[in-house]
């Protein structure tokens, strides 16, 4: 820690919590990234040196698997702005700006109510006070480069999807009553109830039936022991089904 980030760190802010904010954008990072996870754990040893007590570091982790897009489905980040809100905060803690929020309107939401209850923020590179203009600047340029570094990872995605649908090897969840087969091609599932539930819809329509009575609805991984199929979902199938259309 360097001199100036001691001179920002002041009795005041010792004497309330550190919130240290950890998340990862879905379940699968969480399996599979596992060292983002404990870098980000492991930032509690900067608010040990920097004079917190180990009690008075709150973690607040309930928004692993969540996306930092939006603050609506975070129920760890709204937590955390309530806890500063209320100036409990002495000081909050985040890997980088990316792990806070990936929406500006989030970001300098946060960064205003730090500036109010006097606040501070820390992440990788240093710790920053909100209520100086300098930090502020900072804070916020790292804001906007976190959201856009989420609109080029959803231009690329898109792109690469969109690149693989031209070339016909996109593929999708097949509708009810078509599988994969070895050869990635869609064909007519082989189990002979799901043929004949299909071939039923045919039937039903004619006689102006809103269901198949009797007729277990064809489920996807072989199970066929599910609720009756309705109209909709039998017409959508097979219309599909003879038409190509996938």
């Amino acid at each position: 820690m360097t001199q100036e980030t001691h001179q920002k760190v002041k009795a005041t802010h010792l004497k309330r919590n550190a919130y240290l904010y950890i998340r990862q954008s879905t379940l699968r990072q969480v399996v599979e990234n596992s060292e983002s996870t404990k870098r980000q754990y492991a930032l509690r040893h900067k608010a040990v040196a920097l004079g917190w007590p180990e009690d008075r570091i709150i973690v607040i982790d309930s928004d692993l698997g969540q996306s930092g897009a939006s603050a609506a489905d975070r129920e760890g980040f709204q937590r955390l702005v309530t806890e500063v809100s209320l100036g409990r905060a002495g000081i909050v803690l985040g890997l980088e700006v990316s792990r806070l929020a990936r929406n500006s309107t989030d970001w300098h939401r946060l960064l205003e109510i730090c500036a109010l209850t006097d606040a501070l923020i820390l992440d990788e590179d240093g710790v920053y006070d909100p209520a100086h203009f300098n930090d502020r600047l900072l804070l916020g340029l790292k804001g906007a480069m976190s959201e856009a570094e989420l609109h080029v990872l959803r231009a690329r995605l898109r792109g690469g999807i969109l690149n693989k649908a031209h070339r016909g090897e996109l593929l999708i969840k097949p509708p009810i009553g078509l599988v994969y087969n070895s050869e990635g091609a869609m064909v007519l599932d082989p189990d002979q109830q799901v043929q004949q539930s299909l071939r039923f819809s045919d039937i039903a329509r004619c006689c102006g039936s809103s269901t198949i009575r009797g007729m277990p609805a064809p489920m996807y991984s072989g199970d066929t022991t599910g609720a009756k199929p309705s109209m909709g979902v039998l017409r959508s199938s097979q219309s599909r089904r003879t038409s190509g259309r996938h």
